[in-house]
């Protein structure tokens, strides 16, 4: 076995975004199933060790109208998981399932199910909201105190591994020729009491193939730092650049072992893209061209006013940055897109001194800033420049998309794929039965007893 930090893989489809090229002649649909599954065999054909889907549950606004530059409506997570289980085989399977709008028991019977119906292969990645845009779609009418949705998120995950562990591993056993049950007489009883949940009875799943389903989770401000280092798996970082990357990986470790944790058993894993060509050069301007397909200027000035806060329509995107300040205190003038900038005023001044020194216009800005971590080259180059990333502690692997949707991610997986594997950085073949085997997390220990908690 290599000694080397071994990649872990994970594919996105992206939607409609300033991502994709969703223009493009050779570009399929977003919503019908072949999209899904190509992408998933074709991950799987390159071993990787998960698909992982967004969530939408708004489609998102400018000044109260949809735009399409920018669109996340897609299906429901879980059924399109639940049909590519049927054409996968070990392919874990990531689904984005809000901690906000949900209930814990239905939540969990929905990844516990999913969880034997996959073989043990499933991940849920936690999000949360606060925001009201997103909340009128659902009986809680948006109403949720900021402060209280880690809060929330946190009690939600603590609630659903107790239903998940309602169950010994000795439960499943049964009397096949009297069909009855030999299981203990509470087997699936819980009682759960808390700030945000009050609930109590059996659980209706039996324990799935490992155990619980990986945590899945992104936090970039402090707060949300301590939650994933404390409650993850897994992280996506939003960092796909050293240093600033290492420093992220740093500190989300350090974080994770003041909570008690080993730190290796928590991987750090950012969302990346590339750009391959026969020559360097050909690749760098293959990128080029991508990106300013992508980045149209009414795109960048779109991407400008969620920061801002403010109408930019009539500044000229190819002009300067605009000259005003953003207005963190208006009404949120682009809704349905999680901040990520959390400061305003810094990310512009920031932002400001790039375009000077870079001599940028506002849609070269974007174009320079809005991007998950690119690597381009030739596959040669990408799989040296993916390799460095990782054995340098940048991350523990990526979720690689492709702008072309379904059919991008094929050239990495035939063209760079292999040479990870010849420099010992990937699997050649699958070893675990399991997405936490995979992953290379420890087993859980086996259960016995009824469980009670106050989460």
């Amino acid at each position: 076995m290599s000694s080397r930090k071994q990649v872990i893989l994970g594919a996105y489809v992206a939607g409609v975004n300033h991502h994709t090229a969703w223009w493009h002649p050779d570009a399929g649909s977003q919503i019908d199933f072949s999209t899904f599954e190509h992408v998933a065999r074709t991950a799987e054909r390159g071993r990787f060790d998960f698909f992982f889907l967004a969530e939408g549950l708004a489609l998102r606004e400018r000044a109260g109208q949809v735009f399409d530059q920018d669109v996340v409506g897609r299906p429901d997570t879980l059924p399109v998981l639940a049909s590519l289980a049927a054409v996968t085989t070990h392919l874990g399977l990531a689904g984005t399932i809000n901690a906000t709008f949900n209930e814990p028991y239905e939540l969990a019977r929905q990844f516990a199910t999913l969880d034997h119906l996959s073989g043990g292969r499933t991940a849920w990645n936690v999000v949360t909201s606060f925001d009201a845009f997103t909340g009128q779609n659902f009986r809680r009418g948006g109403f949720l105190q900021r402060s209280q949705r880690y809060e929330r998120a946190a009690e939600m995950i603590e609630a659903a591994r107790v239903l998940w562990d309602s169950w010994d591993d000795e439960d499943l056993i049964a009397d096949q020729a009297g069909g009855r049950f030999l299981g203990r007489p509470d087997a699936g009883r819980f009682d759960i009491t808390g700030n945000q949940f009050d609930i109590h009875g059996r659980f209706t799943v039996p324990r799935s193939p490992q155990g619980r389903p990986v945590i899945l989770q992104a936090g970039v401000s402090p707060e949300g730092r301590d939650f994933a280092a404390r409650h993850s798996d897994a992280i996506f970082s939003p960092f796909g650049k050293l240093p600033e990357a290492a420093e992220f990986y740093r500190d989300v470790k350090a974080r994770a072992a003041r909570f008690g944790r080993n730190p290796d058993e928590l991987k750090i894993l950012p969302s990346a893209s590339f750009v391959l060509g026969d020559t360097e050069a050909e690749a760098k301007e293959r990128h080029r061209e991508i990106r300013e397909q992508q980045i149209t200027g009414q795109t960048a000035l779109i991407l400008l006013e969620q920061i801002w806060n403010r109408d930019l329509s009539g500044y000229d995107p190819d002009g300067p940055l605009p000259d005003i300040d953003p207005d963190p205190d208006a009404p949120p003038f682009i809704q349905g897109r999680a901040l990520v900038h959390q400061d305003r005023f810094a990310t512009v001044a920031r932002w400001r001194e790039i375009a000077e020194a870079k001599k940028l216009s506002l849609r070269e800005l974007v174009i320079d800033q809005f991007e998950r971590g690119p690597f381009v080259g030739t596959p040669a180059q990408v799989a040296q420049q993916i390799d460095d990333f990782v054995q340098n502690d940048g991350a523990d692997g990526l979720i690689i998309g492709s702008h072309l949707v379904p059919s991008g991610l094929d050239e990495f997986v035939d063209k760079v794929v292999p040479l990870l594997q010849e420099r010992g950085s990937l699997r050649t073949e699958y070893t675990g039965t399991t997405l936490r085997d995979n992953l290379g997390l420890p087993p859980l220990p086996r259960r016995s007893g009824s469980v009670t908690a106050a989460v």
